[in-house]
């Protein structure tokens, strides 16, 4: 089981009790606002869900490795953060990055904390070499969050997506192991 501490937050693999919190946060509106393509839309979909991110993370060549992520003292969920592993290649693993918190945390440098915890995971303990993550260019709490740790500026894909009745801009950011930066 993965257990991060930052300052201010624990970072987890799910458990069985935390199927309320996951559904609560996966159905949030706001929350899931530029993540559509994975937010929740019934009670049973995000069962079957849930039952699958559970099961992965007991298997030996493990794809998802999304966190719970709540404060340390009170253990209010904040959101959840972490990678799925697209590839494992010879250098290894290459794994695109994803986060989502409720909007009453944002501002506060909580995702920022969390991603540079995931970061030193995944460079350190996992095997990780190429990082990968993006968000809509109107997103720039999201984008900041990028740039604070690191992350380095692929692409800039105009009127790329469909997303809220209209056609946006996508920025792709990337950090591979040999770029990234321990705090010394």
């Amino acid at each position: 089981m993965i257990k991060l501490e930052t300052e201010r937050l624990c970072l987890r693999d799910y458990v069985e009790t935390d199927f309320e919190a996951y559904y609560k946060l996966k159905t949030d509106d706001e929350t899931m606002y530029y993540m559509r393509d994975i937010e929740l839309h019934s009670l049973e979909e995000g069962r079957k869900e849930f039952q699958e991110v559970l099961a992965d993370m007991k298997n030996p060549d493990r794809e998802y490795y999304f966190l719970h992520m709540e404060l340390k003292d009170t253990h209010e969920q904040v959101g959840s953060i972490g990678y799925t592993v697209i590839d494992d290649t010879p250098v290894g693993k290459i794994v695109h990055l994803g986060y989502f918190t409720y909007p009453k945390f944002w501002g506060n440098g909580y995702t920022s904390e969390a991603l540079k915890k995931v970061l030193e995971f995944a460079f350190t303990k996992d095997n990780v070499y190429r990082v990968t993550t993006g968000c809509l260019k109107e997103n720039v709490g999201s984008e900041r969050v990028m740039q604070k740790n690191g992350m380095i500026k692929e692409a800039e894909h105009v009127d790329y997506e469909w997303h809220d009745g209209r056609m946006k801009t996508r920025l792709e950011y990337r950090l591979l192991k040999k770029e990234w930066e321990p705090e010394k």
